[in-house]
């Protein structure tokens, strides 16, 4: 064998831990059949992470409403998270896989890179909303940020294109 052959197979990947950011959108759940294919081929671990982002208070009185109860609002999504994490990780895709559930709390694109530095995750499968022009200008780009920012390989999938916001 040549030291060329030992080199490469010494620097070849090997997937151990998957990240699965999702926020629960139809959207999001297009990257979960590629994490589970890819954690099935290669044995590895699957974390879904939620984050629970901070709501703002809208600046401004008008005088016809009552304030929204931010406390309240925060803890119903967490609530919610808390229903829909195990059932993600219950379903068909998931069967047989070694599926773990994360939530934090924070702006998502940090937060999901802080978790998979802290988790030393292999990769992220993140899916894309699709925006393009105005709405991703108005909105951003949360995965655009995870691949600027992560320091492991990020597979980002886009929604059919008959699913694409206009």
């Amino acid at each position: 064998m040549t030291n060329t052959t030992k080199n490469k197979r010494a620097a070849s990947p090997q997937l151990r831990t998957i990240l699965l950011p999702t926020d629960f959108s139809g959207c999001a759940n297009y990257a979960l059949p590629y994490a589970a294919a890819i954690a099935r081929a290669t044995n590895a671990t699957i974390i879904c992470v939620h984050v629970v982002e901070p709501i703002a208070p809208a600046v401004g009185y008008t005088g016809f409403a009552e304030p929204l109860p931010i406390a309240d609002i925060s803890e119903q999504l967490e609530d919610s998270a808390e229903r829909e994490l195990p059932k993600l990780a219950e379903c068909d895709e998931c069967a047989g896989l070694n599926v773990e559930e994360v939530m934090v709390h924070g702006d998502a694109a940090a937060e999901i890179v802080r978790v998979a530095e802290e988790r030393e995750v292999d990769l992220i499968v993140i899916s894309s909303h699709g925006r393009t022009g105005l709405g991703r200008i108005l909105f951003g780009s949360t995965a655009e940020a995870v691949v600027r920012h992560a320091g492991c390989p990020v597979l980002v999938v886009k929604p059919p294109p008959e699913e694409e916001p206009a």
